[in-house]
């Protein structure tokens, strides 16, 4: 097991980046700084889904009950339904046990709690990474406002544009989906007094429309899906009037209860959903990459946080059974080897939930979306929320010994 005094720098202060020093610390029993570009800890105003194969991580790291106090657990499946609000399938909430099921976060809540399980002295604000230098032993960091230091490892949660990634030589070209997404929350006492407690996706016209409930359902996350060629003509993200997403939605086509759900939205934002190819590599000597940096995917399975949350469970036990600093690599390159195939199948995954809920592609044939979301329901409980990280860390480390030693 690798000294406590050994130093690792997490780059990037957001959700994958605060979990991974959560389980860096407790696992792997190394010391983590963080580093975060912003002037404080933060993540924009909108919702995410803690699905039940992060939760059995963050019950490992002792997290899941301050989570759950500040989420909303939904009152049961959620639904598939077509642009008039007709059942198409109803959607897996739950692991195959009935152990988790899943948790609605309002982002900023979910930092909140995952910062205050990390020590303060080791998140360092206001740390834009410049540059990440090899060292003969270790790694230099260099930071924009003039400050250096070394560590004997850096792992790069820095996002899909991420600086860190360039240290392991990976230069993706970002892939555009053709959509954008209207996103924000909504106060649920603004709805009407019987709106269902769980999530709900409308499908029509080459668009989605998903909500399901936030902090103890005093919100409602929203989610709008619409082609558009904005992000390639200029920014990839900005404020949009509600109107504007109104009027994608507008008309008799589309079910008046998501009609009166829009009617009762103040504020959003518009994104450009892209994603990459899966990666090659996602290490070099002691550089890792984890969550958007290594595997950025779009936001159709729900899967973005919950892989970063998996990826920080995976490396903590792979870090702890390295040795001492110089075994870092090899502890890096097994991560990888365990970690790669699982995030590029969920990146694949979830352009085809794309295609499927905007009826693209083959989904054209609504006879054939809707049998492959029916289909999809349990698999998506099997292959996805029971997935035990843990586990299957522990197990490759096993086989990884047995032919270290044969």
């Amino acid at each position: 097991m690798v000294s406590h005094t050994t130093r690792i720098a997490v780059i990037g202060g957001g959700m994958g980046g605060l979990t991974a020093a959560i389980a860096l610390t407790r696992i792997a029993g190394v010391q983590v700084t963080v580093f975060e570009q912003a002037s404080k800890l933060g993540e924009v105003g909108a919702g995410v889904t803690v699905a039940p194969n992060a939760q059995r991580v963050l019950d490992k790291l002792g997290v899941l009950e301050q989570v759950k106090r500040v989420g909303a657990i939904p009152d049961g499946h959620g639904v598939y339904q077509d642009a008039m609000g007709n059942l198409v399938t109803d959607a897996a909430w739950e692991d195959s046990g009935r152990q988790y099921q899943n948790i609605g976060m309002y982002r900023p809540d979910l930092i909140n709690v995952l910062a205050q399980e990390v020590d303060p002295e080791s998140i360092r604000l206001d740390h834009r990474i410049a540059s990440v230098q090899t060292l003969e032993s270790g790694v230099r960091l260099a930071f924009e406002n003039g400050a250096y230091e070394d560590f004997d490892a850096v792992v790069g949660a820095d996002g899909i544009h991420s600086v860190v990634r360039k240290s392991v030589m990976q230069y993706p070209d970002p892939v555009y989906s053709g959509y954008i997404v209207y996103r924000g929350v909504v106060d649920a006492s603004l709805l009407p007094d019987d709106w269902r407690m769980i999530s709900q996706v409308w499908m029509g016209n080459q668009r989605h429309f998903m909500c399901y409930p936030l902090q103890n359902r005093k919100l409602f996350n929203f989610v709008a899906g619409v082609p558009s060629d904005r992000p390639l003509n200029g920014p990839w993200s900005g404020p949009a009037g509600v109107s504007e997403l109104a009027a994608e939605f507008a008309g008799e086509n589309w079910d008046p209860k998501l009609q009166r759900f829009i009617s009762a939205i103040e504020k959003t934002f518009w994104w450009g959903l892209f994603d990459h190819e899966p990666l090659t590599n996602w290490s070099h000597g002691s550089i890792t990459l984890l969550g958007d940096a290594a595997h950025t995917m779009l936001p159709h399975q729900g899967q973005g946080v919950n892989q970063a949350i998996e990826d920080s469970m995976a490396l903590a036990i792979f870090l702890k059974a390295a040795d001492s600093p110089a075994d870092i690599p090899e502890a890096f390159r097994r991560y990888t080897s365990v970690r790669m195939q699982r995030t590029a199948i969920l990146q694949h995954g979830s352009r085809r939930a794309g295609a499927m809920f905007d009826a693209q592609y083959e989904f054209a044939d609504l006879k054939k979306r809707d049998a492959d979301l029916r289909v999809g329901r349990d698999f998506r409980r099997s292959a996805v929320f029971d997935y035990d990280a843990q586990k299957v860390a522990e197990k490759a480390l096993t086989r990884f010994r047995k032919v270290q030693f044969a």
